[in-house]
């Protein structure tokens, strides 16, 4: 028998919002606050329990907000803290939690503690943040021809690290002699957790927000906060970026999480999620939980990653669903008794899910029903990314020109410096990678800018808004947004959905994901059978012996099903069935 052991986030259905595409009410083609308001009612039609909110406070946005340079200040151009406020009542009125984005691997080189810190070496705030004297280029293997260092400084950074978005890890500040560390861009430096009034601060802004009423935080980047002492050389030939394996999971992350759990989150009522890079499930386990560091759950990248080469985000192989069944099952089973499973398969950093994982050329519709019904019936908390109930898709850039994206425009540049991409491949990579195809506005209706703004976007607009937008799929029963809307019906009808128990079947099968939600309680024993076929052809479903001829509904399909038992059929292309067993 099975106690539940509830909690308002893991019976939730959380939907990301990325600000700057979502909706634009002023006509200057950014998204904003007020933007998000005038659309409450569309997410609460949807069903949805929880809303995300990406980065909104003060930036310079040289990484789209994810450099914030004042966390207590909404960014002006998304609005102010009263339209901030004026969100989370509207929110809050149609029963929708919200939490905001923690970013505190880093700040803006803006922020006012940066300013100060790289003012002099004895500033008050020096310590918060990694300044180190270079190496002689005689005592170290590293090239100072890889180093962009002003002219007279005979000199490389303290150790090899590489930045995630490509080059160094350091930059070398002439103002006070010294170089800074930034795992992400050089206008990005990293916070020192080694700090004790850095980490009270933190604490202090994090308590604030709560406050404020919000109802949790998604902790960006959260496992890289802890750097080991020394800041030695990296020593992992296959590691992500140089000196991964000596930042990812530090050694005090755990003694940094917990005492911020403790000293901030301990007594509330909030959900915290981590994006982790570089993640085991025996790691995962020591992060959440009780026995852990408190997080209610974590984002872990390791079925992003199966359509990746040794070379990292920037290549590209071929995946099988059979690696993605496995990859996501060995999460669910190793999370099963310990800890909680955060769904996804599309975010403001990666590129639309049916693109990626379906067909959208032939079976668009029925692909991205198919991936909703996987996500919304596995055991953990579904995350919607904003347009991925429409079925979005990649858009089709044809020039380097028309990025926007950091993180792709370094990287990209650096492969090509390194004869490790080649020009003829560069658009393809491109299109198929960019974290901008997550990040093209929001289609609305099949306006000229598709509802998103009555000015000129910031991102260009999905030529496509003129068969997928939410107008047309709200008007039709038989889209993909009233197909999310009946499984988050079922998920909040049926406790199995979410409490009951993964058992895969068929594993061994190369295109079908067949696997039965099973929850005993002292009242009943509920059971799911979920059949899922991942091919643009028809495949044969025999089903497991134990089930076979068992009677039972579809409960959700995205073809047309009549059917009264578990029997031996044909799958249609892309067809997802959800038994109700008897």
């Amino acid at each position: 028998m099975t106690d539940i052991d509830r909690a308002w986030w893991k019976e939730a259905v959380v939907y990301q919002i990325y600000p700057r595409s979502f909706k634009d009410s002023d006509g200057d083609g950014m998204g904003d606050i007020p933007g998000i308001i005038e659309k409450v009612d569309y997410l609460a039609d949807l069903g949805v329990d929880c809303v995300w909110l990406n980065p909104v406070y003060e930036s310079p946005g040289v990484d789209n907000g994810y450099d914030i340079s004042d966390y207590r200040a909404i960014m002006h151009e998304f609005g102010t803290m009263a339209d901030w406020e004026a969100l989370r009542d509207a929110l809050h009125e149609r029963g929708i939690r919200l939490i905001m984005d923690l970013v505190v691997n880093h700040t803006s080189d803006e922020h006012a503690w940066f300013v100060d810190a790289r003012s002099a070496t004895d500033s008050e705030h020096r310590d918060y943040y990694w300044w180190r004297e270079g190496r002689d280029p005689e005592q170290t293997t590293l090239d100072p021809d890889d180093y962009d260092t002003p002219i007279g400084v005979d000199e490389v950074p303290p150790n090899d690290w590489e930045s995630f978005f490509g080059g160094p890890a350091w930059t070398y500040d002439d103002r006070t002699g010294e170089w800074y560390l930034h795992l992400f861009d050089e206008r990005m430096p990293d916070l020192n957790w080694e700090t004790p009034s850095l980490r009270e601060d933190l604490f202090e802004m994090m308590e604030w927000w709560l406050d404020h009423g919000i109802d949790g935080f998604r902790m960006d980047v959260i496992n890289l906060i802890s750097k080991p002492e020394g800041l030695p050389d990296g020593e992992d030939p296959t590691a992500i970026v140089n000196g991964s394996d000596k930042f990812v999971n530090g050694p005090r992350v755990h003694e940094y999480l917990s005492e911020l759990h403790d000293r901030v989150l301990a007594g509330t009522d909030s959900m915290t999620v981590g994006e982790m890079a570089e993640l085991s499930i025996d790691e995962a386990k020591r992060y959440v939980g009780d026995d852990g560091d408190g997080m209610s759950m974590v984002f872990t990248f390791d079925h992003m990653r199966l359509d990746m080469t040794d070379a990292g985000r920037w290549s590209h192989r071929e995946s099988s669903p059979r690696e993605l069944k496995e990859t996501m099952t060995h999460w669910q089973e190793g999370l099963a008794d310990e800890g909680w499973n955060s769904l996804f398969l599309n975010n403001h950093d990666e590129p639309r899910q049916v693109s990626r994982f379906g067909d959208v050329e032939q079976y668009r519709r029925e692909s991205a029903k198919l991936l909703a019904t996987l996500l919304h019936t596995l055991r953990g908390t579904p995350y919607i990314y904003q347009g991925e109930e429409l079925g979005m898709t990649n858009y089709p850039f044809e020039s380097l020109d028309e990025i926007r994206d950091v993180d792709t425009i370094k990287n990209v540049r650096a492969a090509q410096e390194s004869g490790r991409l080649d020009e003829s491949d560069v658009m393809d990579l491109v299109r198929y990678r960019t974290r901008d195809n997550a990040r093209t506005p929001m289609q609305w209706n099949d306006a000229e800018h598709a509802g998103f703004t009555d000015g000129n976007p910031w991102m260009p607009v999905n030529p496509n808004k003129e068969n997928i937008n939410a107008e047309d799929a709200r008007d039709d029963p038989n889209s993909i947004w009233h197909y999310y809307r009946e499984l988050i019906d079922l998920r909040s009808e049926r406790d199995v959905v979410v409490y009951g128990d993964y058992d895969l079947r068929l594993r061994d099968h190369e295109s079908l994901w067949v696997y039965t939600r099973t929850l005993e309680t002292d009242d009943e024993r509920d059971s799911l059978l979920v059949v899922l076929n991942f091919a643009s052809d028809e495949t044969a479903f025999d089903p497991p012996a134990d089930l076979a001829g068992r009677d039972a509904d579809v409960l959700v399909s995205n073809y047309d099903t009549a059917v009264d038992a578990v029997e031996a059929d044909t799958l249609r292309p892309w067809e997802a069935r959800v038994y109700d067993l008897h």
